[in-house]
């Protein structure tokens, strides 16, 4: 019987993120059934969003990762890491050694803005840059040119305040963070001094959350700058704030920023309500120089979201770095059902669906950003996976199981393969030599930046021969 102690549930989890986690977590906690869980990620370094997304001066949102640890030290869990599924592992060699597979793979593409120049040189996605001032491996070796004087940034949720917050801190500020060296070092020789941030609605429909908005009026080296006649609000906004107690913080702290005088302090951190960039305009080189705006307006559509009209009022801004925040969307993985519109997964309460018939595929499962959209904070992933995980137990009875379940047909295929996978045991190792190095300099950890380097400290540890 599948889940009995003789033949446990075996769950191949793909992606290494707080939502895989809390996937992982759930099974091997409920004691109903016995599961066994290997997790698979493309990178070395487990915790996906959580290491690469969330912002290095925010260290306390990191210390989830001791939840995730707790998780991975169950010996019913293996973590192959360096490991991509659709290259290194495909979808059939999954469901010939696995009763279930969970796709917790994230919303890994940002959506474009739609507008003339968006591809000019320095006019990049808000998520480039995270990744990039994060040391993931992928995004480390991109060059960001911060010898400019303006920056804009274009939209209002958290990760768009996590990138205006970094280009206004202090060199002083983040060194003593997990910021990756290479960005230190670019961010200590910024030239930019006005950074915009662009919310194509009002401050009522802002997404960023109290804290997020609070920090940035505690900004040692930037004073916040916002229009009070931008903070008017229509009927319609009125009535949202009256009902979100959210909202009506967010406001209360926009007008107290209005109300300040300025301070002298180096740099300028200004948010700005209801325009929209509508072009982005070259200098003779093709670099961004500088992006029209327009005003608008909010007017309700049928079903009473607010969209925001055009009033056909433009003014110009100065630009030499834009980056996008305007939303996040999956790609599409070989062999898996996917969403073009939506950008995710098709599914039922975490259940995967075939696109073309509506009906569950068995045994395939999915959560997180790839499940439901990217919405929510990491803590909104946890019942998120908790209702998957129970869609899961109640389909034991009718799963087909998994032909070949022998744990050691996974290492057997990775071996034939010449592939090395790191497990949490060696990541381990790695965690303590970033942590010994930032120790030294006073800092959470100084993080590998690259593959190759993470390979070569193994070999070196471990003195185990590295992969070509």
């Amino acid at each position: 019987m599948l889940g009995s102690q003789t033949r446990p549930l075996r769950v191949a989890i793909i992606g290494a993120g707080p939502s895989g986690f809390y996937a992982a977590g759930g099974l091997l906690q409920q004691s109903e059934y016995s599961v066994t869980v290997d997790m698979f990620d493309r990178l070395p370094a487990p915790y996906g969003l959580v290491r690469y997304g969330v912002a290095p001066d925010h260290q306390k949102i990191k210390s989830v990762t001791r939840i995730f640890d707790r998780t991975a030290s169950s010996p019913r869990f293996r973590f192959f890491g360096n490991i991509d599924f659709g290259a290194d592992i495909t979808h059939a060699d999954l469901k010939q050694h696995y009763d279930h597979i969970i796709y917790a793979v994230g919303a890994q593409s940002d959506r474009k803005l739609g507008i003339p120049g968006e591809d000019l040189h320095n006019s990049l996605s808000a998520t480039e840059f995270v990744a990039w001032y994060n040391g993931h491996p992928f995004f480390a070796d991109l060059d960001f040119d911060l010898d400019c004087e303006t920056a804009i940034v274009v939209g209002v949720g958290n990760v768009a305040m996590d990138v205006a917050r970094i280009l206004a801190r202090s060199v002083d500020e983040l060194k003593v963070t997990d910021i990756a060296d290479h960005a230190l070092e670019r961010l200590g020789r910024s030239r930019v001094r006005d950074i915009y941030v662009l919310s194509r609605r009002g401050p009522a429909q802002a997404k960023f959350t109290n804290p997020e908005i609070r920090e940035l009026g505690e900004l040692e080296d930037a004073d916040v700058v916002v229009l009070p006649e931008e903070l008017e609000l229509d009927p319609a906004s009125e009535q949202e704030i009256a009902e979100d107690p959210r909202a009506a913080r967010n406001l209360d702290i926009l007008r107290e920023f209005a109300a300040r005088e300025p301070t002298g302090k180096p740099k300028r951190l200004h948010l700005r309500f209801l325009v929209s960039p509508v072009e982005l305009i070259a200098d003779d080189d093709g670099r961004v120089a500088s992006a029209r705006i327009e005003r608008n307006r909010l007017e309700p559509n049928e079903s009473g979201y607010l969209n925001a009209i055009g009033l056909g009022e433009f003014e110009t801004l100065p630009a030499g770095l834009v980056l996008r925040s305007v939303g996040y969307k999956g790609i599409a993985l070989e062999d898996v059902p996917y969403d073009e519109r939506r950008g995710t997964i098709p599914n039922s309460e975490g259940r995967v669906l075939d696109p073309a018939t509506g009906r569950r595929l068995p045994g395939e499962y999915v959560v997180g950003w790839a499940k439901r959209g990217p919405s929510g904070v990491i803590g909104t992933n946890k019942p998120d996976a908790l209702e998957t995980v129970a869609r899961m137990l109640e389909d034991i009875a009718v799963t087909p199981p998994a032909p070949q379940p022998d744990p050691a047909a996974i290492d057997a295929i990775l071996e034939q393969r010449e592939l090395q996978s790191i497990s949490i045991d060696a990541w381990r190792i790695l965690d303590r030599i970033e942590t010994a190095e930032g120790e030294k300099q006073g800092r959470p950890r100084v993080k590998f930046t690259h593959v190759h380097e993470m390979l070569a400290a193994l070999e070196q540890a471990l003195k185990l021969p590295v992969a070509d």
